[in-house]
């Protein structure tokens, strides 16, 4: 979330005002202006490359000037037309006070393998564009930048028929489903989602960023595609294009209480587990990729953002571990990343003490 040229406080959401800093914006149009990276526009971009880093040096004062020269990088990515963000991971602040009360290493979930190659870092780097080859070079370049950091792990995703449908930004994954549904069709939905507030308990620095985890999982496409689409939108609980299976609309939200035993949606499809009030959804943001390492290997950059980690991704994590599609799923990597807000006081501030 790092915006060039700005030095304000960071944004938060009280009551039915949105302020940043002592400024009031009454208005979604007013927080789109805000203009931050991993929350711009509705549909993502359609290319991304992600990053983590590892520190070398351990050394206080010389880990603060580093960390403004990876801001530095990661600006000038962004000044060039891509979306450029800075994730902080809970390594980044060992041994130290005023971390992001939530930040820590991403824990193992029922059914995970996780690989330490390919799981959690100091940062991460997310650069996210239209155009694949022009985030592959901003990526080289914020590398060839940062020489005091050891690249930890790197992953590549795309966003298959990237579109935007009744107000949100939706792709298409390796299962052959439409993706986003879930998501607010507006940004003060998003906003009140995403952004840490005031009254969370967080260290001052941390109000108006945003947690973000990514999970690496890998999918079993070929056993998937052995079962019939009926069999497939029951295990998901939607059709294909979106639509539910009770019949309610694609745009509106089912009533689960309706079908207490799970005739028309199975109580152990994802959709159900996920979100078992659709009329209350979990508190989070999805902003997903799909990956193709090839050999098979065929998978999901599982992306979402929260303001509170316990009651957004682990919630429904939790929830998920009877879902009748685990045995299609196998997570290997991510972590668990903070998104600071703008300007550059928050890089004093958390090392202060």
């Amino acid at each position: 979330m790092i915006v060039a040229g700005s030095a304000a406080a960071g944004l938060t959401v009280v009551g039915g005002g949105v302020f940043f800093g002592r400024q009031a914006y009454r208005n979604a149009a007013e927080v789109a202006s805000l203009n931050r990276p991993h929350l711009r526009g509705i549909v993502p971009a359609p290319h991304a490359v992600l990053i983590a880093l590892q520190r070398r040096s351990q050394n206080v004062e010389v880990r603060q000037r580093e960390l403004r020269q990876v801001v530095f990088e990661v600006r000038a990515a962004g000044a060039h037309g891509q979306d450029a963000w800075l994730g902080l991971g809970s390594g980044l602040f060992r041994g130290r006070t005023g971390a992001p009360r939530q930040l820590t290493t991403m824990p193992g979930f029922a059914g995970d393998v996780l690989d330490p190659a390919q799981s959690h870092g100091d940062l991460l780097i997310q650069i996210a564009g239209r155009d694949g080859s022009d985030v592959r070079a901003a990526i080289e370049g914020v590398l060839r930048g940062l020489p005091g950091w050891r690249l930890r792990w790197r992953i590549e995703g795309f966003r298959a028929e990237n579109r935007v449908k009744d107000g949100r930004g939706l792709a298409r994954n390796p299962f052959h489903f439409a993706d986003g549904f879930g998501n607010p069709d507006n940004r003060r939905g998003i906003a009140d989602r995403v952004l840490v507030r005031a009254d969370q308990g967080e260290p001052d620095w941390v109000v108006g960023g945003s947690y973000q985890v990514i999970r690496i999982v890998r999918l079993a496409t070929e056993l998937w595609d052995k079962d019939t689409i009926h069999e497939q939108e029951r295990i998901i609980g939607r059709r294909r294009d979106g639509r539910w299976l009770d019949g309610t609309p694609s745009d509106e939200e089912p009533n689960f209480a309706a079908d207490p035993k799970g005739k028309a949606t199975p109580l152990d499809s994802h959709v159900r587990l996920a979100a078992p009030d659709r009329r209350n959804p979990p508190p989070v943001v999805r902003r997903s990729y799909s990956y193709d390492h090839g050999n098979g290997d065929t998978g999901l950059i599982f992306s979402c953002f929260q303001r509170d980690l316990a009651k957004g991704f682990e919630a429904v994590q939790k929830r998920l571990e009877s879902e009748a599609m685990a045995k299609y799923l196998l997570t290997t990597g991510g972590g668990y990343f903070f998104i600071p807000p703008p300007g550059d006081a928050w890089i004093d501030a958390a090392f202060e003490s």
